[in-house]
């Protein structure tokens, strides 16, 4: 009968929206045991109160991610470096073409100097703002299990055993056994 206190929060839709067991508003959000053995309706802002309820953290998840999000970020950084690698020396070979090509054209310019002046090239914009908008920020989870205060889980495991009882005694009273048979000798 009895349970661990041990509760996952899910979400339901709008329309199966029943009564906060706290504060008796409308709430899509429920909080149930990992058996399914019990569940009720708590509003999100509950489940933010420390009196209320406090979050299990698992740490080794947690710390996974965390692991995963830099292997991640790290693949990342290292493809941007190989890109930039890769056109730095394209823009190497392309810069000693145009300096032979400078080269050839010192003498027409000296020729023409007086009539135009020499161009400068266009610096080219940095890559950093493309990869900057590869990923949002995701905002944090909100956590998803949770661990009732000792007097919430107290009238859970209540309200819980005063439900069996009221069963158990109306089985017994439809049970005509449970009465007493009405005495067949004089006394």
């Amino acid at each position: 009968m009895s349970f661990p206190n041990i509760w996952n929060h899910r979400k339901v839709a709008d329309t199966s929206a029943k009564a906060c067991e706290v504060c008796f508003k409308p709430s899509t959000s429920v909080l149930v045991t990992p058996e399914n053995k019990d569940f009720f309706y708590v509003c999100v802002s509950h489940l933010k109160d420390r009196g209320f309820c406090s979050p299990i953290i698992d740490h080794d998840a947690i710390a996974a991610k965390k692991k995963k999000e830099m292997d991640d970020e790290l693949d990342r950084v290292k493809k941007e470096y190989e890109e930039r690698l890769r056109k730095k020396g394209k823009d190497s070979k392309q810069s000693e073409d145009k300096e032979k090509e400078k080269e050839k054209e010192k003498p027409k310019e000296n020729e023409e100097k007086d009539s135009k002046k020499p161009e400068k090239d266009e610096p080219k914009p940095n890559d950093k703002d493309k990869t900057s908008d590869d990923k949002p920020p995701t905002p944090e989870e909100e956590p998803r299990v949770f661990a009732l205060q000792r007097t919430f889980f107290q009238q859970r495991l209540d309200r819980k055993r005063q439900v069996e009882m009221a069963k158990r005694n109306r089985e017994r009273l439809s049970n005509p056994n449970y009465f007493p048979s009405v005495p067949k000798d004089l006394p």
